[in-house]
């Protein structure tokens, strides 16, 4: 290699791209008063994003399809970075933070990490990391900041265009603790071992940990790459996420890639992230604008039609349905995507569209899991297509929750992973005014990551106002977060309603009553009450047969007043309308006019038809609908819309009916099924 030069060659599916950076400038550096080696580095221009396609089956995520690279890191596009800069060669330990942050030193060891001087520094937040360059500046008179995006790519390829600068496999010394989900519940410190800086290899450009050991905070918010020559960016100009690169011990390989991106709430501390820092000044580009609305934010009516209690005559039976919901393209590989699509909510809005969101993924732990929604507009016969709605980059968005305060403000609540798995969670909620077109900035409900936090589809207010949230507790039972502020601030009630997924409603004398998954009492499907709120819990047995894995329950109070229930039977009775009893299989209804004490009208929800197949989507796949049967399974949420229409959806299926019509008796079996 010329000592003139540095040739940086970028291979790419489409081009092959020769670059020249001055030798010189990589070769000198300094270290600071904390101790860091900053390593001088060269300006030039480098091909950003997925570029290799056909990895290795070892580096595939999860499956075949994702062939080169995940989808937020196309197109690839051409970065000048114009101005040479010094990036410290490893991230910042325990010891520099600590210089800065005395009182950090509280949380070494916590869950066991990072607990030496020269391990690097975790459980800091993005806001964390930019206080500490603002004070090292100050310190020194010297320019410190977290590295852009582009820069933190540019340094870790280093002149190379593999998934990783040592080509297309790791050395095993960058690999802590690594494999697909690992130890998504909680990764154990003691498989982990030592996060001191320094240990792996440098690369070309004298960097190390660049792959691996904790990922690193950068200054960008996170947002969809655009197909242009650019110089210097700086990402996008606002979002919910902050970006962070490099991956970290107990993760897969994919995302240890140079050209992986992940990214979560800047408020956010736990045991996978870190940073290292940059010396010089921020490139005075201007930020990418946030990407354009999404279909379901696109001309949404924000008035309140005149109309909107207007629908069937209540005193008739009405039925709709189903009608399917969710619409993704087939062969979809992110940000919509094709192969999984489950745990549904549905809220009605004030101007009268429907609103359903759920998650969509390949591997329900995987970190790609992200959630979608659909709008069905006021008078509309069809669901839209489907849009990307919540993705926290390579955090697993699981259990989504949506719930319309009665006034003006729809609320979503999700969980919020520090990776892979759906278990160990954090929840975040945002909330919009504008009939879902614009949410707040999401924020963490619920402070730490625990086994108490994962939404389990709507909440309901109490009669004194208290905001009741449901929450699973995986993946036996269900417990209550409550809100006495519209929302503002939260606290566990500190019960445990035995089963998953519970419904819960309150009754008429303050009580609080639930239905669950998964245990059973004398064979059935069990009922807890509360005199106290969700502190304590008394369980009896229900009349309904328990569910189990693919079924989630629906509990709710109607307008009318009366309790509704729907779950799902392999075989449970009716009474048709010559009032005989006969026996139906799959999704079905009940009511409850004496607040939960006997559940005297049933029905299985069905258009009642001969016989028809449809598919549920998600678990549930090819059903058979008619006068005996209904879905098998799936995951059901509700909500009724003020002209008195109850809307059930199940993961994939829309169904609309009113209490005319489960009051009224099902057909007798035709002659011929007798």
């Amino acid at each position: 290699m010329s000592t003139n030069a540095l040739f940086l060659r970028l291979a790419t599916a489409t081009m092959t791209l020769v670059v020249t950076a001055p030798l010189e400038a990589a070769e000198t550096g300094f270290t600071n008063s904390l101790g860091m080696k900053m390593q001088s580095i060269p300006a030039g221009t480098f091909i950003m994003g997925s570029t290799r396609v056909n990895l290795p089956h070892s580096l595939r995520m999860g499956n075949s399809h994702h062939r080169d690279g995940d989808f937020d890191e196309r197109p690839h596009h051409r970065v000048t970075i114009s101005k040479s800069f010094h990036m410290a060669t490893t991230e910042v330990t325990n010891a520099q933070f600590e210089a800065f942050a005395p009182s950090h030193r509280n949380l070494r060891g916590k869950f066991g990490f990072a607990v030496k001087d020269d391990e690097a520094v975790v459980f800091v937040s993005w806001h964390e990391a930019v206080a500490f360059t603002r004070w090292l500046s100050k310190k020194e008179g010297r320019n410190y900041r977290l590295p852009t995006e582009a820069e933190w790519e540019y340094v870790c390829r280093a002149g190379t265009d593999g998934p990783f600068f040592t080509g297309i496999t790791l050395p095993d010394s960058f690999q802590k603790n690594v494999g697909p989900d690992r130890d998504r519940i909680m990764p154990s410190a003691k498989d982990v071992g030592s996060l001191e800086t320094g240990k792996t290899p440098v690369n070309p450009w004298g960097m190390h940990d660049m792959h691996g050991n904790v990922e690193e905070w950068c200054h960008d918010w996170y947002g969809p790459y655009e197909l242009a020559d650019l110089v210097d960016p700086l990402g996008r100009v606002d979002g919910n996420f902050r970006v962070t690169r490099g991956g970290s011990h107990s993760t897969e390989l994919f995302y240890l890639r140079s050209a992986n991106r992940s990214g979560t709430l800047p408020d956010e501390k736990n045991w996978l992230i870190g940073f290292r820092i940059v010396a010089g000044t921020l490139p005075q580009s201007e930020p990418l604008p946030v990407p354009g609305p999404e279909l379901y934010q696109r001309h949404v009516s924000q008035q309140v039609p005149a109309d909107i209690t207007d629908g069937p005559d209540s005193k008739l039976p009405y039925f709709r349905g189903p009608r399917r919901f969710v619409h993704v393209p087939s062969d979809s590989y992110g940000p919509r995507f094709s192969v999984h699509n489950h745990v549904p909510a549905i809220v009605a809005c004030p101007n009268g569209d429907l609103l359903a969101v759920w998650y969509s993924c390949i591997n329900e732990v995987g970190r790609e899991l992200c959630q979608l929604i659909s709008r069905l507009r006021k008078g509309a016969d069809e669901w839209e297509p489907a849009s990307p709605f919540w993705d926290a980059p390579d955090r697993n968005d699981h259990a989504p929750g949506l719930w319309f305060d009665g006034n003006k403000t729809i609320y979503h609540f999700s969980s919020l992973s520090f990776g892979p798995g759906a278990d160990m969670v954090t929840t975040v909620m945002r909330t919009s005014t504008d009939n879902g077109v614009t949410w707040s900035k999401a924020r963490r409900i619920v402070p730490e990551y625990c086994l108490r936090n994962s939404p389990v589809g709507t909440a309901f207010r109490s009669h004194n106002g208290t905001i009741v949230l449901p929450m699973d507790v995986p993946w036996t039972d269900t417990c209550l977060w409550l809100s006495d502020d519209e929302g503002q601030s939260w606290r566990d009630a500190g019960g445990t309603i035995r089963g998953l997924h519970a419904g819960v409603v309150e009754l008429s004398d303050g009580r609080w009553m639930a239905l669950s998954r998964e245990h059973t009492v004398n064979g059935q499907m069990p009922v807890s009450i509360s005199v106290d709120r969700g502190r304590t819990w008394t369980m009896h047995a229900s009349p309904f047969p328990p569910i189990t894995s693919g079924q989630r329950l629906a509990l709710f109070r109607l307008r009318e007043g009366p309790i509704f229930f729907a779950s799902y039977a392999h075989e449970i009775q009716i009474t048709d309308v010559s009032e005989k009893q006969r026996p139906v299989r799959g999704l079905f209804a009940a009511l409850s006019g004496d607040e939960g004490k006997t559940w005297d009208i049933r029905r299985l929800i069905s258009d009642d038809g001969p016989g028809k197949y449809l598919t549920g989507g998600a678990w549930t796949l090819r059903f058979l609908m008619s006068h005996s049967t209904a879905e098998p399974r799936g995951y059901l949420s509700i909500c009724q819309t003020p002209n008195g229409l109850i809307h059930l959806i199940s993961s994939a299926q829309h169904y609309t009916f009113n209490l005319a019509w489960l009051q009224s008796s099902p057909p007798t079996l035709p002659q011929h099924d007798h």
